[in-house]
């Protein structure tokens, strides 16, 4: 016997999802059956705002509802630090720790020219016009330790080496390869607050 073409249509849209397999799906799809009618009204709301209202920032790059996000919006943080991420989620990473004050850039991607990813690709050229038109003293390269982060990271700081700028990265308390969604909390405080210079300005 087979589910309803409703329940069977969930279903296959939770699998959709990263991370979820037939059973998950299926147990998802049944719970919300479960669920009161507010809920559900609320959890279809936002399913559709997600694709109408969010969009990207103009100015880092990072998710939003309004042309500048809040982070950029807040004037308390210090504009002369940078910290550089791969992607928006990443920003959320750092922002939870709550050692960190300056602003972000987010890339979109990192270079790796095995699978089509050149640097015109991503946002590093919003990047670099970033730098030299908000006063930036530093640029910390948070990027995952993996070949395309560490190309990347070579890439910008090459970039940026004739710029009177400190260029740091994250240390690397965090293993090589490893993704920065799975890292705990206090080894991707470690690396932010334990990163090293990489510039090859001698002036920075």
């Amino acid at each position: 016997m087979k589910y309803p073409k409703t329940i069977l249509n969930l279903i296959e849209c939770f699998k959709k999802l990263p991370g979820i397999g037939e059973k998950t799906a299926e147990r998802l799809a049944l719970s919300l059956l479960e669920i009161d009618d507010e809920t559900i009204d609320l959890f279809s709301k936002s399913l559709k705002d997600s694709k109408t209202k969010i969009r990207r920032c103009i100015n880092c790059n990072n998710l939003s509802e309004e042309e500048l996000c809040e982070i950029c919006k807040d004037k308390s943080r210090n504009k002369t630090i940078l910290c550089v991420v791969e992607e928006p989620k990443n920003v959320m990473l750092f922002e939870k720790l709550n050692i960190f004050d300056g602003f972000y850039h987010v890339l979109d991607g990192l270079i790796s020219p095995i699978d089509g990813i050149n640097p015109e690709d991503i946002n590093i050229s919003s990047l670099i016009e970033r730098v030299k038109k908000d006063n930036v003293q530093e640029v910390i390269l948070a990027l995952k330790p993996s070949i395309e982060g560490e190309t990347t990271s070579l890439y910008i700081s090459k970039l940026l080496e004739d710029s009177n700028i400190k260029i740091s990265k994250i240390a690397y308390g965090i293993p090589l390869g490893a993704e920065m969604d799975y890292v705990d909390s206090l080894t991707l405080e470690m690396a932010l607050e334990n990163r090293m210079d990489i510039s090859t300005n001698k002036n920075s």
